[in-house]
């Protein structure tokens, strides 16, 4: 099943029309002057990165999935902003927020993340270089993306004239986690996403609600995605209720289907129910990745 949905992922992505138009002008960004964004195109998977502006240079969260999208978002935030990126933080061990770190690197600008994250990349990438480089070299990182650890706890990190805390945090759509706090803003990767389904592979969705719910409690005015762009703290309990929606129509049909056994046919009945519920939201491919890990999760089984 994982070589049959890699090969619609790919297809898809070569069916969608032309990239979207880059969106930080329009954007700039909603709720507070000093955020700017980058959204990379259709074939970049629409991921946004950001940059905070501090009175000596930016802070750009995320380094994109393609080397061209990282180099188009260094330079257009240095472009709006007239100031240098002078540090990049990756937010979780997926290609889209890690593979742009030696471009960056190589303009001199520092890449830090988690241990836990850092961790964690060299599998990732060996895994979807698997899947992805033939499709998409030469702008696909070759060599292992490696960003620098800044220490396996939640800390402080300054840059630019500015501090931003760095929540390190465990599973959810992967298996550890950097969460970026700046005054009422919360940059929180592919944890939250809006009008596009969630990237559900490991199906770990009771962690990942647990995730979402230490977001809550810090009680953000804006909360920046990784993929859909900016919304306000009500995007996070949306989220949540995407992910129980999820287990349910997993759970329910589980019920229903005591000895059933998952097929392709099942887990395409399965994503249909779910974009049922969800008819506006894009990449419904990112969703059915998870339909089959969830069915053998423990809290579904009978």
């Amino acid at each position: 099943m994982r070589k049959l949905l890699l090969a619609l992922l790919l297809s898809a992505c070569s069916s969608i029309p032309a990239p979207i138009a880059r969106q930080a002008e329009l954007n700039a960004v909603v709720g507070d002057s000093r955020i700017g964004s980058y959204v990379s195109s259709w074939k970049g998977f629409r991921t946004s990165s950001y940059w905070i502006e501090g009175p000596k240079g930016l802070i750009l969260i995320d380094t994109q999935f393609l080397t061209s999208a990282a180099t188009e978002a260094v330079e257009l935030a240095e472009k709006l902003t007239g100031k240098k990126v002078v540090l990049a933080i990756v937010l979780h061990p997926n290609p889209d927020k890690f593979n742009g770190t030696a471009v960056y690197q190589k303009r001199g600008i520092r890449v830090v993340t988690s241990a836990q994250v850092a961790a964690l990349i060299p599998e990732v990438h060996q895994l979807r270089t698997e899947w992805f480089y033939e499709r998409f070299k030469p702008d696909y990182p070759v060599e292992t993306p490696k960003p620098e650890s800044f220490g396996d706890r939640t800390t402080e990190l300054n840059a630019g004239g500015i501090t931003v805390k760095a929540h390190v945090l465990g599973e959810g759509c992967s298996d550890a986690h950097v969460v970026v706090e700046y005054d009422g803003n919360l940059f929180v990767g592919d944890l939250v996403t809006i009008g596009f389904h969630s990237w559900l592979e490991l199906g770990k969705l009771r962690e990942w609600t647990q995730r979402l719910e230490e977001l809550r409690a810090m009680k953000p005015r804006y909360v920046r995605t990784g993929r859909g762009g900016s919304g306000e703290s009500d995007a996070i309990d949306r989220e949540i209720d995407y992910l129980k929606t999820v287990m349910k129509i997993v759970r329910d049909r589980k019920l229903r289907n005591r000895n059933a056994q998952m097929d392709d046919e099942l887990s395409n009945e399965i994503a249909d129910e779910i974009s049922r519920r969800y008819p506006a939201y894009e990449y419904r491919l990112f969703m059915e990745k998870g339909i089959e890990p969830l069915w053998h999760q423990t809290f579904i089984k009978i």
